[in-house]
């Protein structure tokens, strides 16, 4: 059995769920505070990637970072870098797909905290630096933390934008869900049990994850 594929799901997974984990925080941190009809805008545009299928998000993803677009062609000519068809690629997808996830979690955790605690941080005469990362992100980190580990299952199941963007090579782009349709598409059912089961087994474990940080929440 080739363990090839798990590598690259875990590798995408905790490469892009680092990506959305500080792009996430830092969007709801400061979207948070905007006015009702901006805050609106952005948020019906950031969730968007949650509500559309997979596929249309990785055909987004190839108007954006094919070879013949102008993104993709710059890359190619300047650096010598191929945006699409690449283990990498997954990335772009994954984080595109599972940024929402940590977006409205975070935003929701820290819509939730007391900026008493904030203001009396700012009268004692503590940076915002200092209150944002030593006060405010201890007081939702229940939630940020909840978001980190959904984000990162999202991630690893992701395949409909993947499949699009980085496609199935073995030894080279292969993922756990582009394995698994591989398989089944060529008969070898049994083999794509396994893949099935590796999933299932992972997923849980993030789902209990996710059960043991909601019960510290609510202690």
């Amino acid at each position: 059995m080739d363990w090839y594929p798990l590598y690259n799901s875990l590798r995408i997974a905790l490469i892009s769920s680092v990506i959305v984990f500080f792009t996430g925080i830092f969007a709801a941190y400061y979207i948070a505070k905007l006015n009702r009809v901006v805050k609106g805008i952005l948020d019906v545009v950031l969730t968007l990637p949650m509500v559309l299928p997979p596929t249309v998000v990785g055909y987004f993803l190839l108007l954006l970072l094919g070879t013949k677009r102008p993104l993709g062609i710059w890359f190619m000519e300047n650096f010598g870098v191929k945006l699409v068809m690449t283990w990498y690629s997954g990335i772009f997808a994954a984080a595109v797909v599972a940024f929402p996830l940590m977006y409205r979690t975070a935003r929701g955790a820290f819509e939730s905290f007391d900026e008493n605690l904030a203001y009396s941080g700012q009268t004692l005469g503590l940076s915002n630096t200092y209150i944002f990362w030593r006060i405010r992100m201890p007081a939702c980190r229940q939630g940020i933390l909840a978001g980190a580990v959904l984000t990162f299952a999202r991630a690893l199941g992701e395949y409909g934008a993947t499949s699009m963007l980085a496609g199935y090579t073995p030894g080279r782009t292969a993922a756990i869900s582009t394995t698994v349709y591989h398989l089944w598409r060529t008969d070898n059912e049994g083999l794509a049990f396994r893949w099935v089961m590796v999933n299932m087994a992972i997923s849980t474990v993030v789902l209990l994850a996710v059960n043991m940080l909601e019960k510290r929440k609510g202690v």
